[in-house]
């Protein structure tokens, strides 16, 4: 049999107040991150461990913070993977894990990403509301009726709804049936056209940017698509900033990919959930805090073997 390893990064909303506290036990995490926070001019370490909901939930705060997280724990796991994938900021870590871009650049490209974005949500009220089960084909419709976008279309049962706010107060009052409603904690209509003044300046800050081709297979959150060119990679990038997100598509390719394993990074747990109800039969494990790190590695070494 052939075993197929992917490590996963989440994406804006996976975090939680205080959730690298547990990683800054091992020095070189914690010396990672005082390093990145001098590069990029945030306080990775506080805004991870002390800060709370509120701060966290800042665009300009979330993304680097989060690309910092799942960089740390992969680099403390020390393993590399046959796959990588990133849903939404987290592509910017799956760059940098497989090799397009230099973890500092990752966070160059995040911070400026989650400033592009923070301005651009700044313009209109807007958000996203998590639309879970329901019949797939009239959760679109519904969407598309209330003027909405589906800007996650993440498998399992789960859609992002994504627009101003009062379009989804109308989408509360006129759910689609048998289907559950949950407001997400982001500061805008991320992956929609409410992001567009944000993609030409992130066009320019990618430009500069050295980009090598990835040295595993690297999945694009535009289609699932295995993207061989690490030039081609930023651009998705940068569009991706103002179309939605396909994670189903990218767990289509893990599909057939013949996937048996996947490993996500912290703030693990979100990407996990997906993966064990959409790809029955892979072993699915969330990296939450050092204590997994003895658990994942056994899984690549049976997995490799």
């Amino acid at each position: 049999m052939n075993y197929v390893i992917v490590i996963a990064s989440p994406g804006q909303g996976a975090q939680t107040p205080g959730f690298l506290q547990p990683w800054l036990d091992l020095p070189e995490v914690a010396d990672r991150l005082s390093r990145w926070s001098e590069v990029i001019g945030l306080d990775l370490v506080r805004y991870g461990t002390t800060a709370d909901a509120e701060e966290i939930r800042d665009t300009a705060v979330a993304q680097p913070l989060l690309v910092s997280a799942a960089l740390a724990a992969s680099a403390a796991l020390g393993a590399t993977a046959d796959v990588v994938a990133g849903h939404s900021v987290g592509e910017l870590a799956a760059a940098a894990i497989a090799g397009v871009l230099a973890p500092e650049d990752a966070l160059r490209f995040a911070r400026e990403r989650g400033r592009a974005m923070a301005e651009a949500a700044a313009v209109t009220e807007t958000g996203m509301t998590a639309v879970l089960g329901g019949d797939p084909d009239e959760v679109l419709a519904v969407i598309d009726k209330h003027g909405l976008t589906p800007a996650n279309i993440n498998g399992a049962g789960q859609v992002v709804a994504a627009g101003t706010m009062e379009r989804l107060a109308k989408l509360a009052e006129e759910p689609p049936a048998r289907a559950r409603l949950r407001p997400l904690s982001v500061a805008g209509a991320f992956h929609t056209e409410h992001m567009a003044p944000a993609v030409e300046r992130l066009a320019a800050f990618a430009a500069e940017l050295p980009a090598a081709d990835p040295r595993v297979r690297l999945l694009s959150n535009r289609d699932g698509t295995v993207v061989p060119s690490g030039r081609e990679y930023l651009d998705r990038l940068v569009a991706q900033v103002s179309s939605p997100v396909r994670w189903d598509a990218c767990m289509a390719t893990m599909r057939e990919l013949g996937v048996t394993a996947l490993i996500e990074l912290p703030p693990a747990g979100t990407l996990v959930g997906l993966a064990r109800r959409e790809l029955k039969g892979v072993t699915a494990l969330a990296l939450k805090t050092p204590d997994d790190l003895a658990a994942a590695r056994e899984l690549i070494e049976a997995n490799a073997s």
